[in-house]
């Protein structure tokens, strides 16, 4: 079982940034061999690290710092009013733990979010497989988080890593003709919630960047912490 200390760790050629147009990234990724034991991924989240799919990663970017990891502190977290209504808003749904897996169900809502929401972006167009590299394949532990309306129908699934200090929201994908619930702020609400009541101090939100708009939202959440200079810095 690899440690911190025998981790090997292995950089990207420079390639298209995903959040800055105009601009290139390189990406840090822990050796894809290596036994990453729960205990090490939630050190590794801790230093800013996220997961996709059966990959453990951070930007590591010549001559930027852009991309900073941010996590809320989910006991000292206080909802703003609007927050307070979409909380009240979605209390008639409800949420079901399931472990990750490709079913048809799960797939339409995501095919039709990512086309709908992120037509523009790297991930469209979506795909079986990439929704099996992307949300299933990993060793971590993961759940699939269902949330339901009152006639059973699906409205989003929220994909969370369960940590030792936290949960880490790695993607939600929902039903985009129901904006009038703003599903993705009502899953991040649940998630610290939910956090908050397994007993764990944080829900991870991944990385935040000042000039990328689809990353605004993530400091609509107060108090904040952002891994500055490898500290974690309340904002």
């Amino acid at each position: 079982m690899s440690d911190l200390q025998t981790l090997r760790f292995y950089a990207t050629p420079a390639h298209d940034c995903s959040y800055l147009p105009g601009r290139k990234a390189k990406t840090l990724f822990v050796d894809p061999q290596a036994r990453v034991s729960d205990t090490l991924y939630s050190q590794l989240s801790d230093l800013g690290f996220r997961r996709s799919g059966s990959h453990i990663y951070r930007p590591h970017c010549d001559n930027c710092n852009a991309c900073v990891s941010v996590r809320i502190p989910v006991n000292d977290f206080k909802p703003s009013k609007t927050q307070r209504r979409i909380w009240k808003r979605n209390a008639d749904l409800r949420v079901r733990a399931r472990s990750p897996q490709l079913t048809i169900e799960y797939y339409r809502l995501y095919d039709r979010y990512i086309s709908d929401r992120h037509a523009d972006g790297d991930m469209y167009p979506p795909s079986p497989s990439q929704f099996m590299s992307f949300l299933v394949e990993g060793k971590q532990p993961c759940t699939f988080y269902e949330f339901r309306d009152p006639d059973d129908k699906l409205l989003a699934v929220a994909v969370t890593d369960h940590l030792s200090q936290g949960l880490s929201a790695l993607y939600t994908f929902y039903d985009t003709d129901a904006e009038q619930r703003s599903l993705g702020t009502y899953a991040i609400l649940w998630q610290i919630d939910a956090a908050a009541r397994m007993g764990l101090h944080y829900l991870y939100l991944g990385y935040w960047v000042r000039d990328c708009r689809k990353m605004r939202y993530k400091t609509a959440y107060r108090p904040l912490e952002m891994l500055i200079a490898d500290q974690w810095v309340r904002v």
